[in-house]
């Protein structure tokens, strides 16, 4: 693959004024989905044209949906299907991606293939979606996705009637799904994963009884939240433990909806560490969703001493969202871990560059779910922190790291991972020297446009 790499130079003024990032990439993903089951025109407003969402809208158009894409205006239109509307994907045939064809195990001759991309998103929620139908499919994705973890709702789908296999027999992808009558069960996770916990929710309106996930604690819920506002019964408890229980009926239909995504905060979250660590700086992001099972990376900001002012504060469909004040300050370092892990799983390697650039030590725990995502993150960030000086020690779940003292300029390698391509040009906006990443335009997958900003 052709490098493409990304030179950047320290700071040379404060980072002030404002912008708008792009929308979030959870509920852009489920938008679609939802509107594509459900009967009626989901109108869809500052939807996030990324590779990732994008393979989602692909993957329902296979599946017969008609569906309007205004890329300029970042606007989308669902025309649904409803609940039981889908029709079974047409084109592509299993042979031609699957180097072994589709007489491999579990999978039906000539069942088309759905492509994923590099989603984890799309293949783990349309197994949930797929899994009531009454055809065959066949998820794949690109060989990053193919490599990471299935069998996490490949047990609690096949738990509820679902007929799906792993093509391959590796608890990956691809995933052969065959029609079967879906029964409802009641599930507990050993972690919190909203991916987790959105696939067997989608099953469960297929099934033919009431369906419930226990977690040991509450992960982002935009699933629950957008699918009560298309009309299912759901119902969601937290005990006192912290174990949360998110609960859904089965569904005779779903309705149509007309749904504003706020600013991911994921996205956000580089330039608020951006603004926090250059001197002098004072910027507005406006309009950022602040979910409380999403806005983890603040509650990190701040205690870690940053200066972060909440202004325009609103809901909409459920979802608050608000405009970021933020300003430089002065970080020391923090524990990180416990229930709080989910509510900033993928803005751990920002928090962890912030935390090399805070005086005293840093403590990440209870995340080992960031060596299955699109590379291992523990891993990732470690290398490359080490790379700019840091003194930094991985550990099986997390992290320690020791900041305060300057980092330099270094090559880095994004490892195909946007996450560690944008966390670690902030990096390089305060590290001495110049830093550049390699193979760096692997943001595109969620944040399409994002050096433009940076720049």
């Amino acid at each position: 693959m052709r490098d493409s790499s990304r030179l950047i130079r320290p700071a040379g003024r404060p980072l002030t004024g404002e912008i708008t990032v792009p929308g979030d990439k959870s509920i852009s993903h489920r938008a679609v989905m939802f509107g594509s089951i459900a009967r009626g025109t989901t109108r869809i407003r500052n939807f996030l044209m990324g590779a990732d969402c994008l393979s989602t809208i692909a993957c329902f158009r296979r599946l017969g949906v008609e569906i309007d894409v205004e890329a300029a205006a970042g606007q989308v239109t669902v025309h649904g299907n409803g609940l039981r509307g889908l029709q079974g994907p047409k084109g592509l045939q299993g042979a031609g991606s699957l180097h072994g064809g589709p007489q491999r195990a579990g999978v039906l001759p000539g069942t088309a293939v759905l492509d994923t991309g590099n989603s984890g998103t799309t293949t783990r929620l349309i197994s949930g979606i797929l899994a009531g139908q009454d055809f065959p499919s066949l998820l794949s994705g690109d060989t990053s996705l193919n490599t990471r973890p299935m069998k996490r709702i490949m047990d609690p789908l096949s738990r509820m009637g679902a007929r799906i296999h792993s093509v391959n027999g590796n608890g990956c992808a691809p995933l052969a799904i065959e029609p079967g009558q879906l029964h409802g069960i009641q599930y507990t996770t050993k972690v919190a994963s909203a991916q987790v916990k959105s696939s067997i929710l989608l099953a469960g309106l297929y099934a033919d009884s009431s369906t419930s996930v226990t977690e040991p604690a509450l992960s982002r819920n935009h699933t629950e939240l957008m699918l009560k506002g298309f009309g299912a019964d759901v119902s969601s408890i937290i005990k006192e433990d912290g174990t949360a229980t998110a609960s859904i009926a089965p569904c005779r239909e779903l309705y149509a909806q007309d749904i504003i995504v706020p600013g991911d905060i994921s996205s956000a979250a580089y330039f608020i560490a951006a603004a926090l660590l250059v001197s002098g700086s004072s910027l507005l992001i406006k309009n950022v969703g602040i979910n409380p099972t999403r806005a983890g990376f603040l509650s990190v900001c701040r205690s870690m001493g940053g200066d972060i002012t909440l202004l325009n504060e609103r809901q909409a469909g459920g979802e608050p969202s608000a405009d970021l004040l933020v300003r430089h300050s002065s970080l020391h370092g923090v524990t990180i871990e416990g229930g709080l892990i989910p509510t900033l799983i993928d803005e751990l390697p920002m928090a962890a560059v912030l935390a090399a650039f805070a005086e005293g030590t840093t403590v990440i725990r209870d995340a080992a779910e960031l060596k299955v995502k699109e590379s291992d993150r523990i891993a990732t960030v470690t290398a490359n922190l080490r790379a700019m000086g840091c003194d930094v020690t991985p550990t099986d779940d997390g992290m320690v790291v020791r900041g305060g003292s300057p980092l330099h300029g270094a090559v880095l390698d994004s490892y195909m991972d946007h996450r560690i391509a944008m966390s670690f040009a902030v990096a390089g906006l305060a590290a001495g020297g110049e830093t550049r990443i390699r193979h760096a335009n692997c943001v595109d997958i969620s944040f399409p446009g994002f050096y433009n900003y940076f720049n």
